[in-house]
């Protein structure tokens, strides 16, 4: 089992920034990926990006690339989603997850953390 809490959502104005973080525990030598994902109320729930745990190598979706950052902290098993320049549609609730290989699903999840952009 993999415990994953995030932290640092809240109101920020357009424009602004904000970091989100996902503190990892339990089982975290099992973690391949952490993937960040967000769901604003009647959508779809949508993939931002994703860490390899053990490389530090990211993958963004088109929607976030070039304004968000994804990190990771092994020594603390903590990652991170810096987000720079948000956006309307950028609101949302953001959920870190895990998987323990690249060809399975994500089946760790935290509750998630609110990120609400002011305009």
């Amino acid at each position: 089992q993999v415990q994953l809490a995030e932290s640092g959502g809240g109101l920020v104005q357009a424009g602004g920034s904000l970091r989100l973080s996902c503190a990892a525990s339990g089982r975290t030598f099992s973690i391949y990926h952490i993937g960040w994902f967000r769901q604003a109320p009647g959508k779809d729930r949508e993939a931002v990006g994703s860490i390899t745990w053990s490389t530090g190598s990211t993958m963004y979706a088109d929607s976030v690339k070039g304004r968000f950052t994804i990190s990771r902290d092994n020594a603390k098993n903590t990652v991170t989603l810096q987000m720079d320049n948000l956006k309307p549609e950028d609101p949302a609730v953001y959920y870190c997850a895990s998987r323990s290989s690249a060809y399975t699903p994500y089946n760790f999840w935290g509750q998630g953390t609110q990120v609400t952009v002011s305009s």
